[in-house]
């Protein structure tokens, strides 16, 4: 048995030339790999053309539910493990996947772990399972703009054995972009559907620090624990602020 053959790997990227190369690395005993680029203007494109297994897809970001769905259709096995353009597999996480037999009625989730340019986080970043592997003619992504996930609810949910590395954050460049592009996508999911205020983002600012950094004991990952904390302060602070403008807009527009 060996899944590389039957399984596709996607990938939805856009400006990911800092950690892309070595994520297409470690696929490389994959015969595809979908890379869907939404409008990279840093040399990712390029950096893909330098793998023969990976077939580069362009196309428009719909939301990130969405467009996984729609980069998963350019696929041509059933099976879709889904990675980030900053994730790595590990030697042991491939060894185990290429003889696990696959079931289509199972979902599989990955074991994360969590860096900060080069260093690992262990406390307000913790180990994460998420669904990533699937059967696409059984299941599919949810339509989630942010925080979207693969539909498991009539499904067996078993854990890969082996980490995926996971690199977001190479600079606090990247943790003000990510923090206004997904606080935006939040308020744009929202608006009309839930309620919000100025005091409800001061109030889920201070529960997600308490959270990262006093209850996670995030201060004992050090600096990056402390900018960790910050950009989760900030991006469920302003996401909640956008929703009540985007609130407050939609009231105006509807009189």
């Amino acid at each position: 048995m060996d899944n590389f053959a039957n399984i596709s790997c996607v990938i939805i990227v856009k400006n990911g030339a800092a950690t892309l190369a070595p994520t297409l690395a470690s696929l490389q005993l994959f015969k595809e790999v979908i890379l869907y680029d939404n409008g990279s203007t840093d040399g990712s494109q390029a950096i893909a053309a330098q793998f023969s297994n990976v077939t580069l897809v362009t196309g428009e970001f719909l939301g990130f539910g969405d467009t996984k769905n729609k980069a998963a259709s350019y696929a041509s096995n059933d099976w879709v493990l889904s990675l980030d353009a900053d994730e790595v597999l590990s030697e042991e996480f491939l060894n185990n996947l290429k003889v696990l037999p696959l079931k289509e009625q199972t979902v599989y989730q990955i074991v994360r772990t969590n860096f900060y340019a080069e260093r690992e986080i262990k406390y307000c970043w913790k180990k994460e399972k998420i669904v990533r592997l699937y059967a696409r003619q059984h299941t599919a992504f949810n339509q989630n703009k942010v925080h979207e996930f693969v539909i498991s609810k009539h499904s067996e949910v078993k854990t890969l054995e082996g980490i995926v590395k996971h690199y977001p954050y190479q600079n606090i460049s990247n943790f003000i972009q990510k923090s206004d592009h997904y606080s935006t996508l939040f308020a744009q999911e929202n608006v009309g559907k839930k309620s919000s205020s100025p005091l409800k983002a001061i109030v889920n600012a201070l529960f997600v620090f308490l959270k990262k950094y006093i209850i996670k004991r995030g201060f004992l990952d050090g600096y990056p624990g402390l900018l960790i904390t910050a950009a989760h302060v900030s991006t469920n602070f302003f996401k909640y602020l956008k929703l009540y403008e985007a609130n407050q807009s939609l009231k105006k527009n509807t009189k």
